[in-house]
């Protein structure tokens, strides 16, 4: 991934979860939040409620792949988590990358904007 680092420490994620923004669908929780770095972090959680160990690792690499494919169109400066859920091992790559490129980005786009205008 060209502007991404792993996110991997358990207080990242724990720290996003409580201070970041979400965005809910059917397959996926998106958290998302400003890391004041040049490039953005991004992590993928799978719980159990997914299914067993294939489709759990199915769901990471849908997510993953929908992700590449979008990366350019995500802003810099982000740590996000994708939190899989059950639809997502059963979802198509194109169905989520697809969601990705219309809704996700835009809302994340959308938020830091409008945080960037209140600080003005």
């Amino acid at each position: 991934m060209l502007y991404t680092e792993v996110l991997n420490k358990n207080k990242d994620f724990l720290n996003l979860y409580r201070r970041g923004r979400s965005i809910v669908s059917r397959t996926v929780v998106i958290y998302f939040r400003k890391n004041g770095l040049p490039c953005n972090r991004f992590g993928i959680t799978a719980g159990k409620k997914v299914g067993n160990a294939v489709m759990r690792n199915r769901a990471k690499r849908i997510i993953r792949q929908a992700y590449r494919e979008n990366e350019l169109l995500f802003p810099l400066g982000i740590d996000i988590v994708f939190v899989a859920r059950r639809q997502a091992a059963e979802v198509k790559e194109d169905k989520l990358s697809e969601y990705l490129r219309k809704y996700a980005v835009e809302e994340i786009n959308a938020y830091l904007a409008s945080s960037e205008e209140t600080k003005i």
